[in-house]
């Protein structure tokens, strides 16, 4: 019984200290200090699990669309998106250089992730980064998807083609 009572405070020790520097303020939370290599480990386990848990909704059809596709790189472009992310031709803005986390290149991200995952993220937005939810500010459904339809695409995008998706309508 003896061994048992020291096995349990063996385990419960460093668990208080551990939770004693979290909550004690003692871990940096500061931008500009890197996460150490086993919280930024576990802190993309759990995103990456979260989302692919989470992104249950299948693209409609029309997501296949070069129209609809065209529309997504537009609304893309008129939501902001290239600040943070850039665009074929265009320049990400300086600050965020300065966001930690760094805002991904989606043009590998569309190769690792599901449209409907990608239309997730752009729906409930991400904790703890700059990745707001455009879901709570009211855009609807079929938007998302087509930033998502075009964010899938994005790999195959040439600077060209994208400035002629984005160009105002000719008058």
């Amino acid at each position: 019984m003896r061994v048992f009572s020291i096995i349990g405070i063996l385990a419960v020790l460093p668990a208080l200290a551990l939770a004693g520097f979290f909550f004690g303020g003692f871990y940096n939370v500061a931008a500009n200090d890197h996460h150490t290599p086993p919280v930024l480990w576990a802190l993309e386990r759990v995103r990456n699990a979260a989302i692919s848990r989470a992104a249950m909704d299948q693209p409609p059809p029309e997501t296949r669309d070069p129209t609809f596709i065209e529309t997504g790189a537009r609304a893309y472009a008129n939501r902001g998106c290239i600040t943070c992310h850039g665009a074929p031709g265009t320049e990400w803005a300086k600050f965020s250089e300065a966001m930690y986390p760094d805002p991904p290149d989606l043009t590998e991200v569309a190769k690792l992730r599901s449209m409907s995952e990608i239309f997730w993220v752009v729906k409930n937005g991400l904790k703890m980064t700059a990745m707001p939810s455009f879901g709570s500010i009211g855009v609807d459904d079929k938007e998302l998807w087509s930033i998502a339809a075009f964010v899938k695409k994005l790999p195959d995008v040439r600077e060209d083609e994208y400035k002629a998706w984005i160009a105002p309508p000719a008058q």
